[in-house]
């Protein structure tokens, strides 16, 4: 079982996109009404690299990802995203099987939302886009969650809630449960690629999963 971070277990995306278009400003370039659906997905060097290029930030790539990630930091100690239900929801999958978190955060985000969540240790392991060649939708990053579990990807379930997740996810041979990001509305393509869909993270149970995809706990398989 695979999870998205933001948007599926953390209501995050509001924050990356205010660090972003803060930064845009702050720094003279100019921010477009477009960007944040543009960004959905993107691993950190691709999105610092839009900034620095469509949003025209005078900046180094590598210094608009630190300076995002920095202000990201300081917003999750302001205000915890972790969404209600998202904890317990992890932990009773957990409870059955091997758990792994594929996300487009930086890898600082992705240990810091492990900290706040109190869930560190219900994750087998956790992969960042920025550790693979490719981010959302390319399934690099699910196809890797899947290796570290020791585990085929077709046999694994993804929780995504955006259009370049459920493409990255279907992508990786993985059967998708979609949580429709509500701000950003995924599209209609990218939702019929998905297996079943949900409105909250407390809907997705070991029960769902089991009626969803076959997937029995590993002691029935």
């Amino acid at each position: 079982m695979i999870f998205d971070l933001d948007g599926v277990l953390a209501d995050s995306e509001h924050l990356w996109n205010e660090a972003k278009e803060a930064l845009t400003h702050e720094a003279g370039g100019t921010w477009l009404e477009e960007a944040p659906v543009a960004m959905l997905g993107m691993s950190s060097p691709e999105w610092s690299r839009y900034m620095q290029h469509a949003l025209k930030i005078p900046l180094e790539a590598r210094e608009v990802d630190r300076r995002v990630v920095t202000r990201v930091t300081e917003l999750y100690h302001e205000r915890s995203p972790v969404l209600p239900g998202a904890a317990q929801t992890v932990r009773a999958i957990a409870a059955r099987w091997p758990v792994g978190l594929a996300s487009s955060s930086n890898r600082e985000i992705i240990d810091l939302f492990l900290e706040v969540s109190g869930l560190a240790d219900s994750f087998t392991t956790t992969v960042s886009s920025e550790e693979v060649p490719r981010g959302k939708p390319s399934p690099d990053v699910y196809l890797e969650a899947a290796r570290r579990i020791g585990v085929a990807a077709t046999a694994c379930v993804a929780v995504e809630d955006s259009s370049n997740g459920m493409r990255s996810a279907n992508a990786a041979g993985m059967r998708v449960i979609a949580i429709p990001n509500r701000d950003y509305p995924p599209s209609d393509d990218a939702l019929r690629l998905t297996d079943i869909e949900v409105d909250d993270i407390g809907l997705v149970t070991p029960e769902l999963i089991e009626s969803t995809a076959g997937l029995k706990p590993p002691e029935q398989q």
